[in-house]
């Protein structure tokens, strides 16, 4: 099955909105108090608070009602040109930057099916907080430019960004076949460089085969379903509170982005594959026993698989240093920050030279002291 979502005819609805009911503004949702706020009024709405419950979907049976287009529901999102994130855009506005790069966005969108979340982490980190993150980040790197310190005292722009991530649950049954290691010791003799004779205790190893079946059950293995993030900087986002999601209501994603997800659920569960492999090699490890292993062949099956699609909660700013684009991340749940930087190749040659003089000058003071 492809990634890529078929277009539909655009007459998609565009991003619900929500007016003010006293000044008719837009309302935004407010991170960490379960409420909408007008940022003009500051009238506030409650979040209706949705008593649906959070369910996992059966994967198999799933794939084949998307196959069959009997599920999925349309959206409307801007592509960007620059790296290929696709986010929704509020109706009123016609153009901005990418969140995750930093280019212009101009509106002109297209509709696509998608499998609709069911789910979501809100907000709970402010944007206020998030901002005052990313520049304690900035001023404490070290062997940045220092201009970026300047940099740092700035107000950039920072995005709050739903994105997407799968979670599969599956039970696994995982037949293999490998080797026990059990160590023992053995007395050598030798002549050393005296040429007397000499013995010494030597470590070997007796191998025996092993086979053998082990059982896992996976609860919540999180798949990363964007490509605009580097993966490594949102695994070290995590963990996640997954079990305070919130059934999926528009009101959360009032003035935030949400990124549509890149990476399709079949293409996703390969991913947790993966992630589950490294977990079933650590079963089959203490199955086998001994003081080492060798692992030949697995052979998994995966039963009862099921799967979410859920949301969580990113600040995202893409800021440029000398025409490269950098990006910072903040965990909206946590407070969390992850990013990339930039270095100044100077500060760490003279650091360099800086250690070097100092390794010279205390040889040089040794030697001297030992000639006395």
């Amino acid at each position: 099955m492809s990634d890529a979502a078929e277009p539909v005819p655009p007459e998609a609805a565009a991003p619900r909105p929500f007016p003010c009911p006293k000044c008719g503004a837009e309302l935004q949702y407010a991170p960490g108090v379960r409420s909408q706020q007008c940022p003009y009024c500051a009238h506030v709405e409650e979040v209706p608070q949705s008593e649906e419950e959070i369910h996992e979907l059966d994967f198999h049976e799933y794939l084949e009602r998307l196959g069959a287009a009997a599920e999925g529901e349309d959206v409307r999102t801007i592509a960007c040109k620059g790296c290929g994130a696709a986010t929704t855009f509020d109706p009123n506005v016609t153009a901005d930057l990418c969140p995750f790069c930093g280019n212009p966005l101009v509106a002109e969108s297209k509709v696509v099916r998608e499998i609709p979340p069911k789910s979501l982490l809100p907000f709970k980190v402010t944007e206020e907080r998030a901002h005052g993150s990313f520049r304690d980040w900035l001023r404490g790197l070290w062997f940045a430019p220092g201009k970026l310190k300047q940099f740092a005292r700035r107000d950039h722009p920072i995005k709050g960004v739903y994105i997407p991530y799968w979670t599969y649950d599956a039970k696994t049954k995982s037949f293999y076949r490998g080797e026990r290691g059990v160590h023992y010791w053995v007395t050598e003799t030798y002549r050393d460089s005296q040429g007397k004779t000499r013995t010494r205790s030597v470590r070997k190893t007796r191998w025996y085969p092993a086979s053998g079946t082990v059982w896992r059950n996976f609860d919540d293995v999180l798949v990363l379903a964007s490509r605009s993030l580097p993966a490594h900087h949102t695994e070290a986002l995590e963990p996640w509170d997954l079990k305070n999601l919130e059934p999926y209501t528009d009101e959360y994603l009032a003035g935030f982005r949400a990124e549509s997800y890149q990476v399709g659920l079949e293409p996703g569960f390969e991913r947790a594959k993966g992630i589950m492999a490294d977990v079933i090699d650590g079963d089959v490890r203490r199955d086998i026993g001994g003081d080492e292993q060798r692992v030949h062949l697995v052979r998994t099956q995966y039963n009862e698989v099921t799967f979410k699609h859920i949301l969580l909660p990113i600040w995202i700013s893409a800021y440029r240093w000398k025409e490269k684009v950098y990006r910072f991340v903040v965990n909206g749940r946590t407070g969390e920050v992850q990013g990339e930087r930039p270095w100044s190749w100077v500060k760490i040659a003279l650091a360099i030279l800086a250690a070097v003089v100092l390794i010279g000058g205390g040889i040089a003071l040794f030697a001297a002291a030992s000639g006395r």
